[in-house]
Formats: structure tokens, C-alpha cells, sequence
């Protein structure tokens, strides 16, 4: 069987994490739609002064994240292909302004090389929050419609994506670190396997066009 797209509100997505209700998330959506790009490529930027002084920023720091410092940024575009995955020691939410693809897949899956076989979708839509778990590898959202973009807020521990700490490695793991808090595996496709990522994902380099 084929990748299929299925929703966050499915149980399948229980694997990986779970929708973050209870919040009003109008404010940091209509600041995101009103002053990001929606781009053509994809855009990373982990922290942006608006979407921090938000409302939801202070309850989503002090309850979903315990009190830790935080970081609110955005990653906006249009894109179909997997192309990396990454992970981090700590749980990342994901909050839409317009329909987007989330494509994950078990850190315990790729102790070694991840099949890309072992890859899911989930559709994430407009409005909608999730917090992905540590243990789900994750990248770049996917455009949600056919040639549209994207604008997702991404919660992180602040300083997450970094620069790159200046380590000896020690073990494999440490050989995937690629920014502060986030440890890298790329397809050999990807652009990321040549500007020094570690190839992790073998099989096809998935995209998604069929599937929205």
C-alpha cells in the first residue's frame, strides 16, 4: 500500500502526537497571515518579536512548555517533497494559518537508515495546533492544496536551530547534529545530504502532489 494522506484528528496520528486544544490561537494566526510571506520557497524563521508577544505565547510557555523559555517563529512556502527529517529533545507545536501536510516518522525507526517506506502524512488544517513529540521526526510542512502555500507558527525551547555546537562526536547520534537542538537525516536527493548532512533515508524521496 501506497503513502495516503490522512488527518491529525485521526488516531493513526495518536503515534506522533496529539491536537493542542483550549487555546485561542486568532491573534498569532492573524499576525502570522498579515505579516509573513507567503512564499514560493520555503521560509524558516525561529523566532518573531510579533508572534512572541501574543497572548497565547505567555499561556503556551507556562502550560504546554512548563514554564521554559520559548521561541515562536514561522516556516512558510510551497513544497511537496520530504527531502530531511529532523528531531529534537523536546516536543514542537505546529499551529496553521492555512491547510498544510505534516509528514513524520519514528526516531525509532531510524537508528540506522529509515526506509522512507516507513513514512506518513497527516493533513494539518487551517487553524489547527499540534504538539509532534520528540520522538517524531519531522521537517518542513508540505503545501496542504495544489500549488498553494503554506504559513505554519512552529513552537520550539528557545535557541532551538541555532548555530551548530562545536563538538567531538561520540557516537553516531552526535554525527547527525546539525543546528542547537536538532539532529538531522537527509535523502540523498536533498540538498541538505550536500551541504554535509548525514544520508538517513534511503527509498524514494517522497512527494506529495498526488495526495492533495
Amino acid at each position: 500500500m501506497g503513502l495516503k494522506l490522512q488527518n491529525v484528528n485521526d488516531a493513526a496520528f495518536k503515534e506522533y502526537g496529539r491536537v493542542v486544544t483550549g487555546y485561542d490561537y486568532t491573534e498569532l494566526l492573524d499576525i502570522l497571515t498579515k505579516t509573513t510571506e507567503a512564499s514560493d520557497h520555503v521560509i524558516y524563521v525561529a523566532s518573531d518579536a510579533n508572534l512572541e508577544a501574543t497572548a497565547v505565547a505567555k499561556q503556551l510557555q507556562d502550560n504546554c512548555y512548563g514554564g521554559m523559555p520559548i521561541e515562536i517563529g514561522y516556516c512558510n512556502g510551497t513544497n511537496t517533497m520530504l527531502n530531511c527529517l529532523e528531531y529534537h529533545k523536546d516536543s514542537e507545536i505546529n499551529i496553521a494559518a492555512d491547510d498544510a501536510v505534516l509528514v513524520v516518522a519514528r526516531q525509532q525507526d531510524a537508528t540506522e537508515m529509515l526506509s522512507s517506506d516507513k513514512i506518513e502524512a497527516f493533513l494539518l488544517p487551517k487553524g489547527t495546533a499540534v504538539e509532534l513529540y520528540a520522538t517524531t521526526l519531522h521537517y518542513a510542512p508540505c503545501s496542504g492544496k495544489k500549488d498553494a502555500s503554506f504559513r505554519v507558527a512552529i513552537v520550539l525551547p528557545r535557541g532551538t536551530n541555532g548555530p551548530k555546537p562545536d563538538i567531538e562526536p561520540k557516537n553516531s547520534e552526535d554525527e547527525r547534529l546539525f543546528a542547537t537542538n536538532k539532529w538531522l537525516i537527509a535523502h540523498p536527493d536533498a540538498a541538505e545530504a550536500k551541504q554535509g548532512a548525514v544520508i538517513g533515508i534511503s527509498g524514494v524521496n517522497i512527494d506529495i502532489s498526488d495526495l492533495i
